[in-house]
C-alpha cells in the first residue's frame, strides 16, 4: 500500500549510496515505516529506491525530505507529490520479528540487531520489542553467545598491561551489597590487574558506579582509564562513560523505563563487557532469595550454567558463587550510605557492617585463588589480612586519587548534610524478615540513586531481638518532601516483620 507526501529538498548529504530520505518520526510510525526500511518513491515519471530515516525537526508532517544526492541527480520540485511504498524491512527488524515469533536467529542476524542499535537505526520501540522477545522464548545458548560476541565486537576494547586480568561482578538485586568496592582494592593490593567497570542502578537504589561516584568521578575518557590501569593496575569506573559494548547502554535505558531485567540479557550484559575489558579470570556473585532479583535456587543454577557456558566459549576462567539472601547486605541503602559502609569496612571502623566485610573477604579469597595468588581454601586469609593491615584502604586511596577524588575522606563525612527520620519498633519481639523490595522502593522514593544522600540505614537485622521503642531503621533525604513521601508509602506497607516473643 502506497501513501503520498510532499517533497522537500534538504541541503544534507548521505555521503553516497544508499540514497536517503527522512520522514517525520511520528507520522512515519503511523504509516508503519521504521528506520532502515527500503522504500520505493515515485514522482512524475521518476522512481528511486531509498532508505528511510526519522527526523523530528527537518521536515513537518505531510512532507518527505530528499537528501542532496537525490535532488541533485533527479529533478524534483518542492511541494511535488511523492508516493511512498515499503519494499522490505532492514535485517535487524526481520530478526527481531523472528525472535518475537519464537524462532532462532543466526549470528549475522544478531549482529545486525546490535549494530543497528549502536548506530541509532533502531528506536526505543524496536529495542523494547527485542528486550521483550526473551520473555516469549529464552535465548538458546548459541544465541547468548552470538549476542555477547556482537555486543563486544560493536564497541571499544581496552588495552591491558597484564596477561591476567581479574574481575568480580555481582548480578545485583540485593539492597546494599557493595562488595565490589571492597573486593577490588583487596585483590589489587596483591598486585593483580583488576580494572572494574560497573553499571548504574537499573531497578535498585544504587549501583556500584552511583556509589563510587560519591568518592570520585566515574565518567572518564578511555585514554584516562588506560593510563590509570597502567599506573595502578585497577580502577572503579562507570562502563557507560566510553563505548564498551555500547548497545548495552541503550538496552538498559529501555529496561530501566520498564523496571525489568531479563536474566538472559543480564548475563550477556555482564559477559560482553568482561570480554571488551580483556578479562581472563572472573568471580560472579549470584545472590538469590524470595525478595531479590533471582528468587529461586533453580533459577540461580540456570543463570550460573549460562555464565559458565559463555565463559567457556570465550576462554575465561570463572567461579560463580551462589548465596541465599534474605535481607540487605551492609546497613546503608543508597549511594552515600553504601559508600559510608564501604569506607567503614576499608578503614576498619569499630561499627563496620560485619556481613559486608565477611562477604567481601569470601569473594576476594575466591578470586585470589582463581588467579593463583593463593592455594585452594587459603584465599580468604590473604583477603582478611589486606583489610586488617590497612593495605586495602591504602589501595582504595590510590584509586580515589587517580580518578580525581579526595583520598583522605573519612566514612563519617559522607552523610553529614542529610535530613533524617528515625523509625522505632512498635512492640518487643524478634525480627523474622525484612522486605528487600520494600527497602528498595522506599530508598528510591527518598530520591536514590540520583540524590546521593537519599536512602535507608538498617539498624536491626533478621534474628535480632528488639525492645519496644528501639530504633529499627533511619530514613535519609536531601529535603523534607522526600521524607513525607516515604512516610506515606510506609503507612501502606511495613519493611520489618517482628514476631512477638
Amino acid at each position: 500500500m502506497s501513501f503520498y507526501l510532499k517533497a522537500r529538498k534538504l541541503d544534507i548529504s548521505s555521503g553516497g549510496q544508499p540514497w536517503v530520505i527522512v520522514l517525520q518520526e511520528q507520522e512515519a510510525r503511523s504509516f508503519g515505516v521504521v528506520m532502515g526500511d527500503l522504500i520505493e518513491i515515485r514522482w512524475g515519471r521518476q522512481r528511486a529506491m531509498v532508505v528511510a530515516y526519522y527526523t523530528r525537526r527537518k521536515v513537518q508532517r505531510g512532507e518527505i525530505g530528499f537528501f542532496r544526492e537525490i535532488w541533485k541527480y533527479r529533478h524534483v520540485a518542492t511541494g511535488e507529490a511523492v508516493s511512498i511504498k515499503v519494499l522490505s524491512r532492514p535485517p535487524s527488524i526481520e530478526a527481531i520479528r523472528k525472535k518475537l515469533l519464537g524462532q532462532p536467529i543466526t549470528y549475522p542476524e544478531m549482529h545486525a540487531i546490535i549494530s543497528d542499535i549502536v548506530q541509532h537505526k533502531l528506536g526505543s520501540v524496536e529495542i523494547t520489542y527485542f528486550v521483550a522477545s526473551s520473555f516469549i522464548k529464552d535465548f538458546s545458548d548459541e544465541e547468548l553467545f552470538y549476542m555477547t560476541k556482537a555486543m563486544a565486537d560493536t564497541g571499544e576494547t581496552l588495552k591491558m598491561p597484564s596477561k591476567i586480568v581479574a574481575d568480580k561482578h555481582s548480578v545485583g538485586g540485593v539492597a546494599g551489597n557493595r562488595t565490589t568496592m571492597v573486593v577490588i582494592p583487596i585483590v589489587a593490593s596483591y598486585g593483580v590487574c583488576i580494572p572494574k567497570t560497573s553499571s548504574r542502578a537499573i531497578t535498585s537504589p544504587a549501583g556500584t558506579a552511583d556509589t563510587m561516584e560519591v568518592l570520585a568521578p566515574v565518567s572518564l575518557p578511555i585514554k584516562k582509564v588506560e593510563q590509570i590501569i597502567k599506573d595502578i593496575k585497577c580502577c572503579l569506573i562507570w562502563g557507560g562513560s566510553f563505548r564498551l559494548a555500547p548497545a548495552d547502554d541503550y538496552i538498559i535505558r529501555v529496561q530501566h523505563s520498564m523496571a525489568i531485567e531479563p536474566f538472559d540479557k543480564m548475563v550477556v550484559s555482564i559477559m560482553s563487557k568482561k570480554i571488551a575489558m580483556g578479562v581472563t579470570h572472573l568471580v560472579v556473585d549470584l545472590p538469590y532469595g524470595p525478595t531479590v532479583k533471582i528468587q529461586s535456587r533453580r533459577d540461580a543454577l540456570e543463570v550460573k550454567r549460562k555464565f559458565q557456558y559463555l565463559a567457556r566459549r570465550f576462554g575465561i576462567k570463572i567461579e560463580v558463587v551462589l548465596t541465599e539472601t534474605k535481607e540487605p547486605v551492609g546497613r546503608g541503602i543508597g549511594p552515600s550510605l553504601e559508600a559510608r559502609d564501604v569506607l567503614r569496612v576499608l578503614q576498619q571502623k569499630d561499627y563496620r557492617p560485619a556481613d559486608l566485610a565477611n562477604k567481601s573477604i569470601k569473594l576476594s579469597g575466591k578470586l585470589l585463588e582463581l588467579v593463583g595468588k593463593a592455594k585452594k581454601g587459603k584465599g580468604h586469609m590473604l583477603a582478611a589480612e589486606a583489610l586488617a593491615s590497612g593495605r586495602a584502604w591504602k589501595k582504595m586511596q590510590e584509586i580515589i586519587k587517580a580518578q580525581g577524588g579526595k583520598p583522605n575522606i573519612d566514612s563519617e563525612d559522607l552523610t553529614m548534610a542529610a535530613i533524617r527520620h528515625r523509625f522505632h519498633a512498635p512492640h518487643a519481639g524478634r525480627v523474622v524478615s525484612i522486605d528487600d523490595k520494600m527497602v528498595d522502593q522506599i530508598a528510591r522514593t527518598l530520591g536514590a540513586p540520583h540524590e546521593k544522600l537519599a536512602g535507608i540505614y538498617i539498624n536491626k537485622r533478621i534474628g535480632q531481638k528488639v525492645r519496644k521503642g528501639e530504633r529499627l531503621f533511619t530514613l535519609y533525604a536531601q529535603n523534607k518532601d522526600r521524607i513525607d513521601m516515604a512516610l506515606a508509602a510506609l503507612r501502606k506497607k511495613w519493611i520489618f516483620d517482628i514476631k512477638k516473643i
